[in-house]
């Protein structure tokens, strides 16, 4: 059995939560749990590809103190990372307890916090612990204390273990019914890569200054009259057009060195393409000429070219995912 555990707090020797979370550890390595500790404090800069660790995890405790007001934003983020870049998946058949210690007011609607985020996640909450610490020595010193802190660790190693279930949750009725939040479908494979280009602040500025580029270019484009009637990509494109049923999109490609982008409307089993302008696309999409000849060669596809920073697209992102499915090369 493994078991995560994510620290959300901010690492300070006084912290009762890292107290309560060594007394867990010990038990669980009495067990035989394998357990990994994720300080989320010293991994600033790549919490969206944390998520990714949730794989090989049996179970996962998120624990946090609540200093001021709420779980913390180190917390929140790695939960905003979980949401958007977690395997869906994975978290659906991964137990989670919740740690949250005070210092001040609002343990308990910390602790209720992570369990109602962890059921709209789609995961299984199980039963925590929290508490109000005041003085540290003496929270440490009570035997009370110290034995409910090791009974929540054989909990969770108990309900793991048998695989208990508990009673449907209302936040899955919500999720399903009435949360409708627009998320990217993705695969595993594409939220991992994707949760290691955005933790890249290189990449993602150099994509924000693309995109601006890009609009700003359109933009400039619309009022332009252009005699230029180049013809290059519209044959290849023709020719290895593989009809989708019940799909239609426009898809407006800016190739360097052109002075008109290339537009590509789908609809069924229509194609029509050719060198203009036109408003009101489904994607946006900015490319090299080289670029472009390595994926009508086959040598790239569409997919690989966005992912891997090529090619810069704004837009539905299903809709440009198509791309490879609607022209096969």
């Amino acid at each position: 059995m493994k078991i995560n555990i994510y620290y959300g707090g901010r690492g300070m020797l006084d912290d009762p939560t890292l107290y309560v979370l060594q007394k867990i550890e010990d038990v669980l390595h009495e067990l035989n749990v394998t357990v990994s500790r994720y300080n989320i404090y010293e991994m600033k800069n790549s919490i969206s590809t944390l998520p990714q660790t949730l794989k090989d995890a049996d179970g996962i405790i998120l624990a946090t103190t609540v200093e001021w007001l709420g779980i913390g934003g180190f917390m929140q983020q790695f939960l905003d990372a979980c949401w958007l870049y977690g395997d869906k998946e994975k978290i659906a058949s991964t137990y989670m307890q919740p740690v949250v210690m005070s210092t001040t007011y609002g343990e308990r609607e910390g602790e209720l916090t992570l369990k109602n985020a962890w059921e709209i996640l789609g995961g299984l909450p199980c039963a925590g612990i929290c508490g109000y610490v005041e003085d540290l020595v003496v929270f440490e010193m009570n035997e009370s204390y110290n034995l409910l802190i090791e009974k929540t660790a054989e909990n969770l190693y108990r309900t793991i273990s048998q695989k208990i279930r508990s009673l449907p949750s209302s936040n899955q009725a919500v999720k399903q019914t009435v949360l409708r939040t627009r998320q990217m479908d993705l695969t595993p494979q594409e939220s991992d890569q994707l949760a290691r280009y955005v933790s890249d602040d290189t990449f993602v500025n150099k994509q924000k200054e693309d995109l601006e580029e890009l609009t700003s270019m359109f933009r400039g484009l619309m009022g332009q009259d252009s005699s230029d009637d180049e013809t290059p990509y519209i044959l290849d494109l023709q020719q290895h057009f593989a009809p989708q049923e019940d799909f239609a999109a426009t898809y407006l490609f800016m190739i360097e060195g052109r002075k008109k982008p290339l537009v590509v409307e789908v609809h069924n089993d229509e194609l029509n393409i050719h060198y203009g302008q036109q408003e009101n696309a489904d994607i946006y999409a900015k490319v090299t000429a080289q670029v472009m000849d390595e994926i009508v060669s086959g040598r790239m596809t569409f997919q690989r070219a966005f992912m891997t920073g090529m090619m810069s697209a704004k837009g539905n992102f299903k809709t440009l995912r198509m791309l490879d499915q609607v022209f096969v090369f």
